[in-house]
């Protein structure tokens, strides 16, 4: 893997570091930190062992971390804020992870040793858990430390053809003019956010940043292109017609109308539980709009992807491999995924989309960190 240069980087929570592929070449890693043993090991293939700890974040002391960082990153659990995880909010253990963050960068702000921006990122589901007063606590908790904060809403299906809404906490210690806004501008502050910063205290609100982020430009690569015609793991004829068998007529005749077309398509499918006429019925719900739905890790049956190929010549159906999970989340082909197919879709499934993160750090945080370079030197 190419090596980052940059200004310091601390990474928590960093998985297999896809953060950190989208920061380079604006940020370079010092400190790396994930619970995961997994995902610890992952990382060091990618990366090297030199900038990894591997352990609990509420264990980690100053003198773990090394000098000081320009950028903190820290992409916290969201098993507990999602709909999946019952959404129980911070104070649930894994999302509660937030405050050992938290309690780190407090010690680091009283050692003068402080980033100067924190980037968290989260699901979009931290914007209603607990009626959005889990997001109001994040705010007001990063603003006691003394930083400007603010919020994005970004779909890696801008930059990749794969749905996956994500929210990013951007928070620094100045808010220059140049790379905010007055107010709430889209595509990337939502009718979500604009009404949980509405609802916030008036102090809180006041001190709330719109970051001015630039549009991307339009995605020109849609499923199909991502993957592999080569691959030899398919459904049996009976298990693709089983799968055919659990869509809902509406569902069955988009696909029998794609196979008449002549046409090629690719598309995405999920197995979902649908309560209909009071029972619980299990469905297979495609799209073919181009875009895979959003990675989740493999927990069970229900979240494996399956890729559903329709053509004049029938249907076929297959699993989405985890190289292909990887491309829909922008990793370049030589980052080295885990061996086993569980492990590595579990690793990129938690992951971050790393155009995303890039258009995030050309755009905004680099940008805001040459803003801090100056104000030092001035």
């Amino acid at each position: 893997m190419q090596r980052d240069s940059g200004a310091p980087l601390f990474e928590f929570f960093a998985g297999g570091g896809l953060a950190r592929l989208g920061l380079a070449p604006n940020f370079q890693c010092v400190f790396a930190n994930d619970i995961d043993p997994a995902k610890a090991r992952a990382y060091r293939t990618a990366f090297g062992g030199a900038h990894m700890y591997e352990g609990d974040i509420w264990r980690l002391s100053l003198s773990d971390l090394p000098g000081q960082a320009a950028l903190a990153w820290a992409s916290f659990p969201c098993q507990d804020l999602s709909l999946a995880g019952a959404r129980r909010g911070l104070a649930a253990p894994r999302s509660g992870a937030f405050w050992g963050f938290h309690r780190l960068i407090e010690k680091l702000g009283d050692a003068h040793r402080a980033p100067e921006i924190l980037t968290l990122e989260n699901v979009s589901g931290l914007l209603s858990s607990h009626g959005g007063a889990d997001f109001t606590a994040l705010v007001h908790a990063l603003d006691d430390l003394g930083y400007r904060v603010g919020a994005l809403e970004i779909d890696a299906a801008w930059f990749t053809p794969q749905s996956r809404p994500r929210l990013f906490i951007v928070a620094a210690r100045q808010a220059p003019a140049h790379l905010t806004l007055s107010g709430p501008s889209e595509p990337f502050h939502g009718t979500a956010l604009r009404a949980v910063v509405a609802r916030m205290p008036d102090g809180l609100r006041k001190r709330f940043v719109w970051w001015r982020l630039a549009a991307p430009p339009k995605r020109n690569a849609r499923l199909a292109d991502i993957i592999d015609d080569t691959a030899d793991a398919w459904f049996s004829t009976a298990q693709t017609q089983r799968l055919l068998d659990q869509m809902s007529p509406l569902q069955r005749a988009r696909v029998d109308a794609l196979r008449e077309s002549s046409r090629r398509e690719v598309g995405a499918v999920f197995r979902r539980i649908r309560i209909e006429h009071g029972a619980r019925v299990q469905r297979a719900e495609a799209r073919f709009d181009g875009l895979a739905g959003c990675l989740r890790t493999p927990a069970g049956g229900s979240s494996r992807q399956i890729l559903l190929f329709v053509d004049a010549d029938g249907v076929r159906a297959r699993l989405l491999s985890p190289r292909e999970a990887a491309r829909l989340m922008g990793v370049p082909e030589e980052y080295p995924l885990p061996t086993g197919q569980t492990a590595a879709l579990h690793l990129i499934g938690d992951g971050v989309c790393v155009p995303v993160v890039h258009w995030l750090s050309q755009n905004l945080l680099a940008p805001l960190t040459q803003d801090a370079v100056r104000r030092k030197i001035a």
